[in-house]
């Protein structure tokens, strides 16, 4: 098991920007590691994931060329760049890692932080 603590969500304008940050227990290297989102009376979507060493990313359409995942092994840390916000936007982010490969569906995930906020107004 792996604790995950997200960072970084809050409000801002429409075309504004914020950098989730994904702070883990201990080393994610051997993690496949993903950011999800969940509006207000929606179901649960994946935004991104990433392998464990970055060299395969995978975005939903709906962020592709908006959003950023990386990640920094060395300080255990999952990362999420959001620019060009849209208040569709506007969910609950949540970071998850599962061991070793990453998985085909998000119930696969394992671990899961609290999640942070994200609102972004037009």
């Amino acid at each position: 098991q792996v604790q995950l603590v997200e960072s970084g969500g809050g409000s801002v304008q429409a075309g504004g920007s914020l950098r989730l940050s994904c702070a883990a227990s201990r080393p994610i290297s051997w993690y496949c590691m993903g950011w999800f989102r969940q509006a207000p009376g929606k179901e649960r979507e994946g935004v991104a994931h990433i392998s464990r060493f970055g060299d395969s990313t995978y975005d939903a359409n709906s962020v592709k060329g908006r959003f950023i995942i990386s990640r920094d092994n060395t300080e255990n840390t999952l990362y999420l760049q959001m620019n060009g916000l849209k208040p569709e936007d506007t969910a609950m982010y949540y970071c998850a890692a599962e061991f070793s490969r990453c998985p085909g569906e998000q119930a696969q995930y394992a671990n899961w932080g609290q999640g942070t906020q994200v609102t972004v107004s037009s």
